[in-house]
């Protein structure tokens, strides 16, 4: 995998939509996140070309919103690109894509939900993304950014020092929505819930191996495609999955499973994580959803050494810590911890 240059103080990022035109509709809550993003961090925002265009008009023109990508990854005066928001046709690009393109101009390039296509995209053309917030979302949050985000995006895009231990968030996670077409409401800081941690399922020592994932939901569209990774590079690969907002009930994630046994994935696989469900659904049906994964992977495929960890803190619920695609990360049951060995980008001005 190819690893981008990393982004510092000064370095010029491009937002762009390619899906949901967001700031489209809450204009307000896009320059808020692109005023926190730019402040925290030193970086100036500038938009592609239709990153700003009304919803309609985004979903009418899939090709326009691939060439923003293609425009952005070519343009040596942009050094990341970063995703406005999520939505839900995002696939319509690939056939405008050219991953020869992306391959020759690595770039940080992050969001989540929806971008999963985009991603699987880089993943393809062998570049390291970045599975992390979005602009009108983690970088927007009311009342400003939570630090347990900031620091795994300094860690993970602003440093070219191995990432390192990963360790659950402590201070409380929300999935609360308060309504963007009342911007009085950005000044109030949403209600957090009491972490509890990660849970470790199967315990069977140390695994490492390369990380891919995304939205379960947007995943189980790309089954069957060419941007689905072919089996051998998913041997021994860690699979990190997460559910969306629209909240989809465990057997969901039961019959995406099935699906990954029938093509022979899942015994492929080195490790499981998942992060706590996302979308307004109660902390005490989360154990729903844990024993969904756990007995399709258990009792119905018999793999009952397979490293699970869920209830993580990283997709549709905040903060979240950045998962880079392509990059091997280390699991041990035993002693509960998560860490990524490697640095997930490079300082070309070092080498």
């Amino acid at each position: 995998m190819i690893k981008p240059q990393m982004l510092r103080s000064g370095s010029r990022v491009a937002a762009i939509s390619l899906s949901w035109g967001g700031p489209g509709t809450f204009r307000y809550r896009y320059e808020i996140g692109k005023r926190q993003f730019e402040e925290e961090f030193g970086v100036t925002v500038i938009e592609t070309e239709h990153a700003l265009r009304h919803p309609d008009w985004l979903s009418k023109n899939p090709k326009a919103r691939a060439d923003d990508l293609m425009v952005a990854f070519a343009d040596d005066l942009i050094d990341g690109i970063f995703s406005t928001i999520g939505g839900e046709d995002s696939i319509r690009i690939l056939p405008h894509l050219d991953l020869d393109a992306i391959r020759a101009n690595p770039k940080v390039f992050m969001g989540y939900s929806d971008t999963t296509i985009s991603h699987a995209a880089c993943f393809k053309a062998g570049l390291v993304s970045f599975y992390g917030p979005a602009l009108m979302t983690g970088f927007a949050e009311n009342g400003g950014m939570f630090p347990y985000t900031i620091d795994s995006v300094r860690k993970s895009i602003f440093s070219a020092q191995p990432i390192g231990l990963i360790e659950p968030n402590q201070t409380g996670w929300t999935v609360e929505h308060l309504d963007w077409s009342a911007p009085e409401n950005q000044s109030i800081k949403r209600k957090l819930n009491p972490s509890t941690g990660w849970e470790f399922h199967q315990d069977y020592g140390e695994v490492k191996g390369r990380l891919f994932g995304g939205c379960l939901e947007v995943l189980d569209w790309l089954r069957g495609s060419p941007y689905w990774p072919p089996l051998e590079s998913l041997i021994g690969a860690v699979l990190f999955l997460e559910t969306s907002e629209e909240t989809p009930p465990p057997s969901l994630i039961t019959e995406f499973i099935r699906s990954l046994a029938a093509m022979g994935v899942l015994e492929k696989l080195g490790g499981i994580l998942f992060g706590r469900p996302g979308g307004l659904i109660s902390p005490e049906l989360f154990q729903s959803y844990d024993d969904a994964i756990c007995n399709a992977v258990r009792v119905e495929h018999g793999l009952d050494e397979l490293p699970i960890v869920t209830n993580m803190d990283f997709g549709h619920t905040d903060p979240v810590f950045v998962i880079p695609y392509g990059l091997q990360v280390r699991i041990n049951s035993a002693s509960r911890r998560i860490s990524i060995d490697e640095a997930a980008v490079v300082n070309v001005q070092c080498l």
